[in-house]
């Protein structure tokens, strides 16, 4: 799909204008928060433990707003409070999530556990399916809770 770009890319290579969005790790730490963990304010995006400072979480939330990839909506219950969803053009890089995370967990030292890691590649489609069923029922609860231990899986995630 052609699109008019909301912000000026290096080249015209796929690769190359994706990486123009979300080449550096914070916006993609703030999608991996909004698909996977379920985050939608500001501070859940700040508490997410990687030691993001605020006005780079501020600078990459308006980032990822012009990409397309985050909007936001006010919280019927407060309207004082800002929530961010992710857009269509957003969850669209669930697979690439996915693939990153099963990428990170197979070659490099990190907290999830082989059983979870043999469960993600065994149901790609499955965990694919409930990522997207989740944001279109806009239902915030983790798909993938946070790994805390590299002994054993979050609490609340059974493979």
């Amino acid at each position: 799909m052609l699109q008019a770009a909301a912000h000026k890319q290096r080249s015209l290579c796929p690769v190359s204008a994706a990486l123009d969005i979300f080449g550096d790790k914070w916006s993609l730490l703030i999608i991996r928060d909004a698909m996977v963990r379920g985050y939608r304010t500001f501070r859940e995006f700040q508490a997410a433990g990687e030691g993001i400072a605020t006005n780079i979480l501020t600078d990459r939330l308006y980032r990822l707003q012009t990409a397309d990839l985050l909007t936001t909506e006010t919280d019927a219950r407060d309207g004082r409070l800002t929530l961010y969803r992710l857009t269509p053009k957003g969850i669209a890089l669930a697979p690439v999530l996915l693939e990153l995370l099963i990428w990170g967990a197979r070659h490099e030292h990190t907290a999830v556990p082989p059983s979870v890691l043999l469960h993600m590649e065994q149901n790609r489609a499955a965990l694919l399916a409930e990522a997207y069923r989740r944001w279109e029922q806009r239902d915030p609860t983790p798909l993938i809770p946070p790994f805390t231990s590299p002994a054993a899986p979050a609490k609340g995630y059974h493979p």
